[in-house]
């Protein structure tokens, strides 16, 4: 029986490039770019979800 662990390799999310997760400082991406790109579009509102108004929901002026 082969003993050899396999090495857990996932996809960036930013750039979909095959990466190591174990010991990877910059998990789940690949690169401290990738990470930067990803923190900047959460910054800048790119992963925002619409919600709609509560039916009882009353704004006041």
């Amino acid at each position: 029986m082969n003993n050899k662990k396999k090495k857990l390799k996932v996809k960036c999310p930013t750039c979909k490039k095959e990466t190591k997760w174990k010991d990877n400082p910059h998990r789940p991406f690949c690169s401290e770019r990738c990470r930067t790109i990803d923190l900047g579009a959460w910054a800048d509102g790119s992963y925002s979800l619409e919600a709609e108004t509560p039916p009882d929901f009353e704004e006041t002026e």
